[in-house]
């Protein structure tokens, strides 16, 4: 007998006598154990490297090692990923959204620990990303990986998924509410009792953890002082930030796709390496801020500190200067997207959560320092910080509710609520205009692979074309005669005929109710086929998605069309009847 099939006997003994409910805790629960120590590993591995490296450098002048560090992480990963791995780790978020919508949320068993080692050498020798994608992957495959092992039905293994989701991310921010709003604004779970009491439970279970592991400290140790507390006469100013951490995040978006398409048209894996080996070792080499996931940076800007970012900088000695501290500020600020999308193109393991706020944070600064040296108004830098973190979140992720109530827990209370609400609320407005997409879910979207709050497009994202193809028609080549027709309608059993030529290529259809008038005519037998022919009203592309597919269905108003490849050789038909059982057989499944 299996290990796995003993494991199920022993836990089926265990539980027969409790209900599906009380199951999905008990397993939320292990999952939240489990997620709490995957963060604890990860974070003890990454500041080892972190250190290790770095921290016997002298403040007071650049150090060479930043030209070079950041190419070892990122080689380090891509051969890590390349050559143990096997597999896509990259954009965590992105294939936990992926494995939901097209891998029945079945995640494979490495990625309970190959984003942890990968992530950390990434980010440990200064790529520019995040941790925080690399630990959600992680979380969410410990929950698929335990939910496959006690095998539950599809319904359910998404449920512990996405607690493993949540659960890393509080565990990491040690915030159990924002892991519990995270999963239902991106990954778009259920909002029932069933789903949501499941997902408490693992996020409370894996902030507990991180406080028995890691002390009570946040990651970003901020406290509201009294002078940071909101006023009403800065409602304007936070008005303004957000329609500026909106363009920041359309900013932040659209450069992380420019750089990653300059990458794309490299075809060897060296070239990616120099490319981003450059870009990173200047870029880090001139702003020592950009050095990993940023939130040194950020906590020293909080506190007042902001001389300190000039340390191990060639500026070291400008720190003094007021408008040289902006300028540098602004300059990473812009830099840190660059860094970013050229840490992960060039084959690092990362994610966009941490430099979204990094570059929010350093938004909300820059417009504090601006408004306090021109006109002496005395803006809470701390306050606008954190506000300017949840406004640029908000925008890249698409995610308002994540983004405030992640820095309201991170500054130990809700002051800040009613300027986070305004901020986060106008970026994202701002940013779905500019781009209606969230960095996760663009190249989803396109692919017609996301799911969503709808239910009519979520079932629809389950159906593949290829499965609901019909292929047993009738081919008609294009030198046939009515006469050849009649012939073949003896034993054709669909009332629809495709006409090809010699190389398969999809001329037009032939419908067997434009021949009734003339089959029984012999004397028409000798008519050409192409006088009968029709051109189909629209043509449906192999793998097009099938809310495409029924797009062009109700646009045309047609019920049955071909199929055909890029070339236009004839593959099929599709039609919207199978469309719509297939539908229905799904919407069963996913409630069962």
């Amino acid at each position: 007998m299996k290990r796995t099939d003993r494991i199920y006997r022993y836990f089926f003994r265990l539980t027969r006598r409790l209900n599906d409910n009380q199951i999905m805790m008990i397993l939320a629960v292990v999952v939240g154990i489990c997620a709490g120590l995957a963060t604890y590993v990860f974070e003890v591995l990454l500041y080892a490297i972190k250190n290790g490296l770095t921290n016997w450098f002298p403040v007071d002048s650049a150090h060479f090692l930043f030209l070079i560090y950041p190419i070892v992480g990122v080689i380090l990963a891509t051969l890590f990923v390349k050559y143990i791995v096997r597999d896509n780790i990259a954009e965590g978020v992105t294939r936990v959204l992926y494995a939901m919508s097209q891998r029945d949320s079945n995640i494979a068993r490495h990625n309970c620990w190959t984003s942890v080692v990968g992530g950390a050498a990434t980010i440990g020798f200064g790529g520019s990303v995040g941790p925080e994608a690399p630990i959600v992957l992680t979380g969410a495959a410990i929950g698929s990986n335990i939910g496959r092992l006690v095998r539950l039905n599809y319904k359910h293994l998404t449920l512990l998924l996405c607690c493993g989701a949540g659960a890393a991310l509080a565990a990491i921010f040690k915030a159990p509410i924002t892991g519990v709003v995270f999963v239902l604004e991106i990954l778009m779970l259920d909002i029932t009792a069933g789903s949501v009491i499941p997902l408490v439970i693992a996020s409370v279970t894996a902030t507990t953890m991180a406080f028995m592991l890691r002390g009570f400290d946040p990651i970003l140790a901020v406290v509201l002082a009294p002078s940071d507390a909101f006023e009403l006469w800065q409602i304007p100013l936070y008005i303004l930030l957000g329609g500026l951490c909106g363009l920041m995040s359309w900013y932040f978006t659209s450069m992380n796709s420019y750089i990653g398409g300059i990458f794309r048209k490299f075809d060897k894996q060296y070239k990616k390496w120099l490319l981003g080996g450059a870009i990173l070792g200047v870029l880090i080499f001139v702003f020592p801020p950009l050095y990993g996931e940023g939130y040194e940076g950020l906590t020293t800007l909080m506190h007042g500190k902001a001389e300190e970012l000039f340390n191990n900088s060639l500026f070291y000695r400008f720190s003094h200067i007021e408008w040289v501290v902006i300028l540098f500020i602004v300059a990473t600020m812009l830099f840190k997207t660059v860094a970013m999308a050229a840490t992960t193109a060039a084959g690092g393991v990362g994610g966009t959560f941490a430099p979204s706020l990094f570059v929010g944070g350093f938004t909300g600064a820059t417009l504090a320092l601006i408004c306090n040296a021109l006109f002496h108004w005395n803006v809470p830098i701390v306050s606008f910080t954190l506000v300017g973190m949840a406004g640029v979140m908000s925008g890249v992720m698409n995610a308002p509710l994540t983004s405030i109530f992640l820095i309201a827990e991170l500054s130990s209370g809700y002051g800040l609520f009613i300027p986070l609400m305004i901020t986060a609320c106008i970026s994202f407005t701002v940013d779905y205009y500019l781009n209606p997409d969230s960095i996760y879910t663009k190249q989803l979207r396109q692919k017609g692979e996301l799911l969503t709050h709808d239910k009519d497009q979520s079932v629809f994202v389950f159906l593949k074309l290829e499965d609901l193809m019909e292929t047993d028609f009738l081919r008609i080549k294009e030198g046939f005669t009515l006469g050849d027709i009649v012939h073949i309608i003896a034993t054709a059993h669909r009332n629809i005929f495709p006409v090809i030529d010699n190389f398969g290529m999809l001329l037009g259809v032939v419908q067997l109710d434009d021949l009734r008038r003339d089959m029984f005519n012999r004397e028409k037998y000798g008519n050409p086929i192409s006088h009968y022919m029709i051109q189909p009203p629209d043509r449906i592309l192999a793998h097009e998605s099938i809310q495409s597919v029924m797009a062009k269905f109700d646009d045309k108003r047609t019920w049955m069309l071909p199929v055909v490849d890029k070339q236009g050789r004839y593959l099929g038909f599709i039609s919207k009847s199978r469309i719509l059982n297939a539908y229905r057989q799904q919407l069963v499944k996913i409630q069962q």
